[in-house]
Formats: structure tokens, sequence, C-alpha cells
């Protein structure tokens, strides 16, 4: 990966009013909403195709390995994908009305650069 990568983690709390409204909805109304977001983001892959690196997914549960051992944790990252942009600001400006928060009941995306592994 190149310099000019950015790390994009899609950001959604499962308790978050946003979400607890969203699945409150009955099938006929998240429906219609989930079809709308899905081409919503398919017209956004569409224009930033390009500057995709890697497509990235959903992410599932999670475990934190350390010093104690392993244990099952959970937080707020529901997605991710790497892009490349000319700079930060750039790469955070691609996610701006982003569906993930316009359309989906997602939170946030945080973008940060992925560092090249110093020499050593």
């Amino acid at each position: 990966m190149s310099t000019n990568d950015y790390l994009a983690v899609f950001i959604g709390s499962k308790t978050s009013p946003r979400m607890q409204a969203w699945m409150a909805l009955s099938d006929a109304e998240r429906g219609p909403k989930q079809q709308e977001g899905i081409a919503a983001w398919k017209a956004w892959m569409a224009k930033q195709g390009p500057s995709v690196v890697a497509m990235g997914g959903p992410l599932g549960k999670t475990k934190t390995i350390g010093p104690d051992g392993i244990a099952d944790i959970g937080n707020n990252m529901s997605a991710f994908m790497v892009v490349r942009a000319e700079s930060h600001e750039a790469a955070a400006k691609m996610f701006e009305n982003h569906p993930h928060f316009t359309i989906f009941p997602g939170d946030s995306v945080e973008v940060m650069p992925v560092m090249p592994i110093p020499a050593g």
C-alpha cells in the first residue's frame, strides 16, 4: 500500500437511537429504505471506484487478545475499506454525505492514513 492509502472504518452503535428506530421499522417500511441505501451505496462506489484500493466489507464479532488471554468484546466498528487519495482531507471528503449515515443508521466514517512499516 502506498502512503496515499487511507483506512475508512464505518462506525455504528447497535444501541443508538437511530439504530433502534431503524430496527423498530416493519419489514415493509425497512425494505424500501434498504433498497434506497443499497442503490445509493452502489452509486457512491461507481463515483469513487478508481479510488477504492480494497473493498473491505462488514465486520463480525470481535475478540481481544492481550497478556490476560483472549476475550469476546464489542465495539462500534461495522465495516471497513481502503481508499487512495491525494491527502487525508481528500480521503475524508470522499465520505461526506455517505449512505452509511444519510440513509442507513450508521453513526460516522473514520478515516486514517495507512502508514508505511518502518525500515528496520
